[in-house]
């Protein structure tokens, strides 16, 4: 995106902590299962400490990779795309300059 002013830039980075606050919650919420499991003694802490294991190798570790070191505009335009964030709750100046990142996830999507 050339030269997106100062207050798109801070747009993008707050759209960007609401997708992977999102996201967070999503995955934190099927680890909770898991807990919940464990509480009610279907699960042994063996099972529980193993689940956690993977939570932290896959989902956390991708989540934090995903929005911690990919462009922030393409990764705004994939969460729009992907319904993480709803596009009607988008700024109209945000949607304009991220007209080519949205396209290209879109044209992605239709395939």
């Amino acid at each position: 995106m050339p030269e997106s002013s100062k207050q798109i830039k801070r747009l993008l980075r707050e759209y960007m902590t609401e997708a992977y606050a999102r996201e967070l919650h999503r995955e934190l919420t099927q680890l909770d299962q898991s807990f919940a499991e464990w509480r009610a003694s279907k699960m042994s802490s063996g099972e529980l400490s193993h689940r956690i294991h993977l939570y932290e190798t896959g989902p956390s570790r991708q989540l934090y990779q995903q929005y911690n070191s990919g462009d922030i505009e393409m990764v705004v335009a994939y969460a729009i795309v992907t319904g993480i964030l709803p596009r009607d709750g988008i700024s109209a100046e945000v949607l304009s300059a991220l007209e080519n990142q949205l396209g290209f996830y879109q044209s992605l999507r239709e395939r």
